[in-house]
């Protein structure tokens, strides 16, 4: 109702919960029936125009990143929790989405599949990421039976309903290892089928379970339980790679043991292990450094580089041009334009792009995803088209973080050849110190990951400083706008 409202420039209600009950605890026509009931009465304590209070909402998200935005409506539309009542919040990180009450706390029990470990001889190996996925869905069921739970409230949710969350890490690498660009037509129907081959994997595995021990308490009324998946409430047709038919008369037959499946996280952390992309994210840069407690560690995207290697084209002076150019390889001479497309960072992939594969996946995601959004050089403008697209895509969660580049560059530097030799970067950082205190610096740095709260880059060595001119023009890169004449994406 209220995306209505403002789109119609409309007026929004005030309402204090205490005068006006119930309306957290209902959506969907149910919501708007009684908030048009509330203010046909009055009760209303302030009245705005919603794009007041829309406009309020996205100048924060350009100043800080958030608020996140969730959906509340294709939330609950959508949830195989359902029939429990309305589901009033999300987790921290927008993709766990669980009723809630006052004897229940909602806990879910999640996994990550790395995804690029199912690439076998230059093909996907969907047979091989439905056996993974099935012995995960067995073994987070085990992690719900012996968990300790601090409060009772927790356990409750957790033996009552049995969520868990299945998510990925890695798809840019997929992508790269099958050599597919991110915006490519094949990765999009790839992003399908994985989260199809997940979703159809965990299904069976619940349903396995529920004929040894039963389906989970309060699976009757649920929508599973009359035959109705996740991408039936999406109106989607899924391939005829699985055996959808029986799967359903059989989970209608026995149930399930599981209430929600899947849920992809920001595996921020996690895809470090295996040095994997973040959960289902284009690569931010191709060359950074991360920062942690242990030291600072130089980052090159290691496909890249493999594939430079191969093509005699890795050296100190491509290394500095990379760097040069913030991590991007699009502006630099002698690198094939095939590679170039594989290797886009996600400033240079439409947003459209990436809302588009959010949807696709979406069909399979019982729960939700924690779906960063990537703009340059953000407006009110774009962000109403990009949210306003992705609402009307079906979006649950409209977006985590909104991740943005800085306006200008507090210094701007090239790496040159002095003394006879090719400055290195990646060097002796001691001289850093020396040689920006003698250019009158504060400091100079590596492209980070590209991202509003990621982390800060080491400065670097035998650099000439240049000041900033007011009038220097700085190319950024296309930004998908989501409108009609978008010189991104042409939409």
């Amino acid at each position: 109702l209220f995306m209505k409202r403002v789109e119609e420039n409309g007026d929004w209600s005030l309402f204090c919960p205490n005068e006006a009950p119930g309306l957290h605890t209902c959506h969907g026509e149910e919501f708007e029936a009684l908030y048009h009931k509330y203010e046909a009465e009055g009760r209303q304590r302030k009245k705005v125009k919603a794009q007041d209070l829309w406009f309020a909402v996205l100048d924060a998200q350009i100043e800080t990143g958030t608020p996140y935005l969730l959906y509340k409506d294709a939330a609950n539309r959508k949830s195989n929790q359902q029939n429990l009542g309305t589901i009033q919040s999300s987790n921290l990180c927008t993709e766990i989405i669980e009723y809630t009450s006052p004897d229940e706390v909602a806990v879910c029990n999640l996994a990550s599949l790395a995804l690029p470990r199912y690439v076998i001889n230059g093909k996907f190996d969907h047979q091989k990421l439905y056996e993974v996925t099935y012995e995960v869905t067995k073994n987070l069921n085990k992690i719900i039976d012996n968990n300790y739970y601090p409060v009772i409230e927790a356990e409750n949710s957790n033996r009552r309903h049995r969520p868990i969350g299945l998510g990925v890490q890695g798809l840019a690498d997929t992508f790269i290892l099958l050599r597919l660009a991110f915006e490519s037509e094949e990765a999009r129907a790839l992003n399908r089928e994985i989260f199809e081959t997940i979703y159809f994997a965990a299904m069976t595995a619940s349903k396995d379970l529920a004929k040894l021990e039963g389906p989970y308490q309060s699976f009757a009324g649920s929508p599973v339980s009359k035959g109705i998946f996740q991408f039936d409430m999406w109106g989607i047709e899924p391939t005829l790679r699985w055996d959808w038919y029986t799967l359903k008369a059989e989970v209608i037959k026995h149930g399930v043991r599981n209430s929600l499946l899947v849920a992809p996280m920001p595996t921020a952390s996690t895809s470090q292990i295996l040095g994997n992309n973040e959960c289902f994210e284009p690569y931010t840069s191709n060359i950074y450094v991360r920062r942690v407690l242990s030291g600072e560690f130089v980052i090159v995207n290691k496909h890249l580089l493999k594939d430079l290697v191969d093509l005699n084209l890795w050296n100190d002076d491509m290394k500095n041009q990379i760097m040069s150019q913030n991590g991007s390889i699009q502006k630099i001479d002698g690198i094939p334009d095939s590679v170039k497309e594989i290797y886009k960072t996600v400033w240079e992939i439409k947003q459209r792009a990436l809302i588009d594969m959010a949807a696709d996946r979406g069909a399979y995601i019982c729960q939700s995803q924690s779906l960063n959004l990537f703009v340059d050089q953000p407006t009110t403008g774009k962000l109403t088209s990009m949210h306003f697209y992705g609402w009307k895509k079906g979006l649950k969660t409209g977006m985590y973080y909104l991740r943005t580049k800085a306006a200008t560059q507090a210094v701007q530097f090239t790496v040159e050849k002095q003394g006879g030799k090719t400055a290195d970067p990646l060097t002796d950082k001691q001289q850093v110190g020396a040689n920006m205190t003698a250019a009158g610096s504060t400091g100079a740095t590596l492209p980070n990951t590209g991202s509003t709260g990621a982390t800060t880059a080491t400065a670097v060595p035998e650099i000439t400083v240049a000041p900033i001119n007011p009038d220097q023009q700085f190319d950024t890169g296309a930004v998908c706008t989501m409108q009609d004449g978008c010189i991104s994406c042409g939409s």
